[in-house]
């Protein structure tokens, strides 16, 4: 009996083996499919849960509620599971960054599980990492079953993230730009196409399971000239309320980790408080796409401080939510604080200018939305076809280039980095595939040290050395201390030409006389990247490698560059 392993390497070797892009677009229409069909399921349930517990809401007691479901979140990824908390975006980022997009199973469930607790009871916060972060592993863990090498693995990676998003914005393009613009950071047409496919069978698994044409419906809205100075003037106020929310969730997670309380009741904590405020403004709680409903299509009825309370309570509830311990995404709290943002933008500039010609509130509701998420993920074509697709706002995309591009890159001028890849780039750990420093990350010194190089005495007299270096092709040679062993400094013999052409100095000098005791060296504990920048710095073309003193060997940069070829190769080889 044939085991479905086998019958997979016959299928393979009789119709795949001659292009394996074959391979990579029929398994990415699986992995969107599940991807779809997990994001349905973590949708449903909290449609299902949040209708359920809206009758309680109104009680007192019910601001224990988020406390309760972030405490549950935490525990379950901590005790159950055993992952760390996180937003799941970056992890995902982090694995197609560093291990080649290898995922471990439990990550197709785990942050479905854990943000639905969050999410459900109240807590401020959006689905779509969780389900980005289970689409992720479902392609990783598929590319695992079929044996496929890291690039292969990494576009799977890449369509289960777009097959989750599809699925849950029922939004296929999008779907298909976050992943490449912000998952892989990769337009390659090897990756396009499967990752098109999984966008396409998600969104449309979605679109079976739960009809729906757009998300937030509105009707067409009409554009005016004053709409364009109206749009660069939000896309500054989009950039400032993106800088304030990023570095409000930094700052407040960066209080919870100093906070001296246990990890579970540190998530109890901030799920109540956030409870607690969601009793005297019930839209700042759960994903939000209620209010965004309702300010999209003109209807939402708070006035102008209100709303503009509403915006930062909302900034300030989500950090809450995701620093202190409770598990979800920043998609959908950016749509709120986005919608909020431009209501309170049109509100304050018909106030100012009473008689202006500009479209409706619900319009820049609408290009707000567009400026956060661009603004914060500094992934200005994922925001503008998003919000293009899940409003149907088709007519406006020409505001929303103009808003999205002007707000992503003030808010890169004020903080390079965007949410996703802070704190990977302060680890070191954001390298991304076909990169300099990716490449030479996955090289370590030991492969590049050479080191079948003779030591020499600091008291050895110049003529014997001579003898050495007569029947010898190597340049440098390191002076080791007769006394501890240790390193002591490098001959190289280019440098010492003028005494080796004069006799007259073969018995009058030793190595330590001439030895260069200045020579820059690298130890263990380096990576090639610094490697690399210490022979540019110093215009040199080898670099002795010194742990705790002693010689190790040599490295030089012809031996870098030709592993670092070898490596790219590997690295862009699809078989």
């Amino acid at each position: 009996m044939r085991t479905i392993k086998q019958l997979y390497n016959i299928f393979y070797a009789k119709f795949f083996l001659f292009d394996d892009r074959l391979v990579l677009m029929t398994a990415g229409a699986v992995v969107g499919i599940f991807a779809g069909l997990a994001a349905v399921a973590l949708r449903l349930s909290l449609a299902s849960v949040l209708e359920y517990l809206a009758p309680y809401r109104q009680y007192a007691w019910a601001f224990i509620l988020p406390g309760i479901g972030a405490m549950l979140s935490f525990l379950f990824l901590d005790k159950v599971v055993r992952e760390g908390a996180g937003h799941g975006v970056p992890e995902v980022i982090y694995a197609v960054s560093r291990r080649g997009g290898l995922l471990r199973f439990r990550s197709t469930f785990s942050r479905l599980i854990s943000s639905f607790l969050t999410i459900a009871s109240g807590g401020s916060a959006g689905p779509e990492a969780p389900v980005v972060m289970s689409g992720s592993a479902i392609g990783s863990n598929i590319a695992k079953f079929l044996d496929l090498n890291d690039r292969q693995r990494m576009t799977l990676v890449g369509c289960g993230t777009a097959g989750a998003i599809a699925s849950i914005f029922h939004a296929p393009v999008a779907g298909l730009i976050f992943s490449v613009e912000i998952i892989l950071g990769e337009w390659k047409f090897v990756n396009i196409i499967p990752i098109t496919i999984a966008a396409v069978a998600g969104a449309q698994i979605s679109e079976a399971i739960i009809p729906a044409k757009e998300l937030f419906q509105h009707h067409p809205f009409s554009f005016f000239t004053g709409d364009i100075l109206g749009s660069i003037g939000l896309a500054l106020f989009t950039a400032l309320i993106s800088v304030i929310f990023t570095w409000t969730l930094r700052k407040v997670g960066a209080l919870a980790k100093r906070t001296p309380v246990s990890p579970w009741l540190r998530a109890m904590i901030g799920g109540c408080t956030v409870g607690t405020i969601g009793i005297f403004m019930p839209m700042v709680l759960g994903e939000g796409y209620h209010p965004i409903m309702e300010m999209v299509s003109g209807t939402f009825p708070m006035t102008f401080w209100l709303v503009f309370i509403g915006l930062f309570l909302k900034i300030f509830v989500t950090s809450m939510t995701l620093g202190w311990g409770g598990s979800g995404g920043i998609f959908a709290p950016c749509l709120v604080i986005g919608s909020l943002t431009g209501v309170v933008f049109h509100k304050a500039m018909i106030f100012v200018f009473p008689n202006a010609a500009v479209t409706s509130e619900g319009a820049y509701a609408l290009l707000g939305m567009t400026g956060i998420m661009a603004g914060v993920m500094q992934a200005p074509l994922t925001s503008i076809f998003l919000i293009a697709e899940i409003t149907g706002g088709y007519e406006a995309v020409l505001l929303l280039l103009l808003v999205s591009s002007i707000s992503s890159t003030l808010s890169y001028i004020i903080e390079p980095s965007s949410f996703y890849f802070k704190d990977l780039i302060e680890r070191g750990e954001f390298m991304r595939p076909g990169t300099d420093a990716r490449i030479l990350s996955d090289l370590s010194l030991n492969e590049i040290i050479d080191t079948n190089y003779t030591p020499v005495s600091e008291n050895m007299v110049f003529r014997a050395f001579i003898d050495i270096i007569r029947n010898s092709d190597r340049d440098h040679y390191p002076v080791i201390s007769d006394e501890t062993g240790n390193y002591m400094g490098m001959v190289r013999v280019s440098s010492i030409r003028k005494y080796a052409l004069d006799p007259a100095f073969y018995d009058m000098i030793f190595l330590n006389q001439i030895m260069d005791r200045d020579m820059v060296t690298a130890s263990f504990d380096d990576n090639l990247h610094d490697v690399l920048e210490f022979m540019e710095t110093f215009n040199i073309d080898h670099i002795p490698v010194v742990d705790h003193h002693r010689f190790s060997g040599m490295i030089s940069k012809a031996r870098i560059l030709d592993l670092y070829r070898r490596e790219l190769i590997m690295q862009t080889n699809i078989q």
